[in-house]
């Protein structure tokens, strides 16, 4: 039997990682007992994670352990930070949340309709594991794929090799999830939670079309590119928009 796969992106579609508001700052604050000269030192991590991006290194621009260990040698500190044992230790309510209520009903409901499902996520599995785990979401999927496991990251669509039949791609990133699995030839679903209400309220099939959210999707794909784009790519247009993963039930009969 072929498996019928629809892949999900992680961070910022499912649920909250710790990063911003926990592991971050707990690092931040152990380098300034070093140095208080180096209160910028997230925004370095985060320069160089774009950099890195630039340059296509897609791979090792989710690598936070690599890039902050980079960082401390630079700065000659004397100072060994694990940022996996930072993560785990911060997988505790508050810190981590699943983006929606009724998210492991959806997925289930899902399987029952024969699907497969995957995450596709730029996140390392070491980050991303503890936080899945702690959260229950961990047996709803039957692949799991990471960064550091298959040797890609998003956009390059390199990502999708590993399963089979891709039926569709679930993101909430134009650049990271849409581009690439229109590329790939998957159904493109961007979730969106701040979609305006005038959209909300119009059938799913006709949202695409409307005026509106090209608006939307240009504004959306300008602010992840950092260029002023004044034309949406053909690959940008995702083949439906949903405001929560409850839609997908009626995508997915």
């Amino acid at each position: 039997m072929v498996n019928r796969w629809i892949t999900f992106d992680l961070d910022g579609t499912i649920m909250q990682n710790p990063f911003i508001d926990y592991v971050f700052p707990e690092i931040r604050n152990a380098i300034c007992e070093e140095n208080r000269n180096l209160t910028n030192c997230v925004e370095s991590f985060v320069a160089e994670h774009r950099n890195r991006l630039n340059q296509r290194q897609y791979v090792e621009a989710y690598d936070w352990e690599e890039i902050i260990t980079s960082y401390t040698q630079l700065h000659e500190l004397n100072l060994l930070i694990n940022v996996e044992e930072i993560v785990k230790k911060n997988c505790v309510p508050g810190a981590i949340y699943l983006l929606e209520e009724g998210i492991l009903e959806v997925l289930q409901e899902l399987k029952l309709r024969g699907y497969s499902l995957a995450i596709i996520t730029n996140g390392y599995s070491k980050f991303q594991m503890p936080v899945m785990n702690a959260l229950g979401l961990t047996p709803y999927f039957d692949r799991i794929i990471t960064p550091d496991m298959i040797g890609y990251a998003k956009p390059d669509e390199g990502v999708f090799m590993e399963l089979g039949e891709v039926v569709a791609h679930i993101g909430d990133r134009i650049d990271h999830d849409i581009i690439p699995a229109n590329t790939w030839g998957a159904k493109a679903i961007w979730i969106n939670r701040s979609l305006p209400e005038q959209l909300k309220s119009i059938k799913l099939e006709l949202r695409t079309r409307h005026e509106m959210l090209r608006d939307i999707i240009l504004a959306k794909l300008s602010r992840e590119s950092q260029v002023n784009l004044r034309a949406i790519p053909r690959e940008a247009i995702p083949y439906s928009v949903i405001y929560k993963l409850e839609e997908l039930l009626d995508i997915f009969l």
